[in-house]
């Protein structure tokens, strides 16, 4: 298989643009993202309507606009990869933030590169950025999920392939969903920190930083928006750990008036330890 080298803009042929879409404040959609809409034949989007306005608000006039939703891009990405063909140039365009990014996309990319058209990103705002780096946990190493698993047993499922990364964990979440994703991450990671971001670039931006635990004794209605969730990675095991270390920081969690499941929890997180041998200390020398 030999190796394929397309450039973007040295030769005189349309462009596949892929622009990055205000998540939230439209001051942050860039003069370059402007220019390109506007040097456009055809915008794909997800939303002809939201698209519309922004296209209007943007350049003060309507273009032509074509429905790229997720159940349709098997149906409408060849359509748009002719008009490519043909000669005509096309942005696309998700409803907030990256295109791909949890969003769709993907099929529309594949099929120009198969095809030897140049795609090219726009860059501009992404919400799981905007969320870490304010975030205050590490940025030097993190992992994006996106969405997890909307039902609690496949997403305790994923979260158990991902409680051993030691990088920060980026989530999307919806807000009905908060409450039981932040249960299932208490559970299956411990009693780690977090942050959830919301309305990121809007007027309601708030960040919400605590434990799991703490986030979760908050009044749930008030988390709303949209939502980025970000936990803190895994902690390095610390073999030199005695078990007389153990013991003395489950008497501590027991006598902050946890239940001896919590305190074997939140021990196991913060010390770094399997959760099996903190268990076993607990009931051999304190459970009674």
């Amino acid at each position: 298989m030999s190796v394929s080298r397309v450039f973007s803009f040295k030769e005189n042929r349309p462009v596949l643009y892929m622009v990055a879409t205000p998540i939230g404040n439209m001051e942050e959609l860039p003069p370059r993202a402007i220019r390109v809409l506007e040097a456009s034949d055809l915008i794909a989007c997800e939303d002809t309507r939201r698209t519309g306005n922004l296209i209007k608000m943007a350049l003060g006039k309507e273009k032509p606009l074509v429905c790229l939703e997720k159940f349709r891009e098997r149906e409408v990405a060849p359509k748009i990869i002719e008009e490519l063909k043909s000669g005509l140039t096309v942005s696309y365009m998700s409803d907030a933030g990256y295109p791909l990014i949890s969003d769709p996309g993907s099929l529309l990319v594949d099929m120009a590169i198969q095809e030897g058209i140049p795609v090219s990103v726009v860059n501009g705002s992404s919400a799981f950025l905007s969320g870490l780096v304010p975030s205050g946990l590490a940025t030097d190493h993190f992992y994006f999920e996106g969405f997890l698993p909307s039902k609690s047993g496949a997403r305790k499922k994923r979260l158990e392939h991902l409680k051993n990364l030691d990088v920060t964990l980026i989530f999307y979440e919806a807000p009905h969903r908060i409450e039981e994703t932040l249960k299932d991450l208490r559970e299956v990671l411990g009693n780690r920190q977090a942050v959830i971001a919301r309305e990121l670039t809007k007027i309601h931006e708030e960040f919400l930083r605590g434990s799991l635990e703490e986030l979760l004794g908050l009044d749930q209605e008030t988390i709303r928006g949209e939502i980025v969730l970000l936990v803190e990675g895994a902690k390095e095991v610390h073999e030199e750990v005695s078990e007389e270390d153990v013991l003395m920081a489950l008497r501590i969690a027991l006598s902050k008036g946890l239940s001896g499941k919590d305190a074997v929890e939140e021990v196991s997180s913060s010390l770094g330890i399997k959760k099996k041998q903190v268990y076993s200390l607990y009931l051999s020398h304190l459970a009674d």
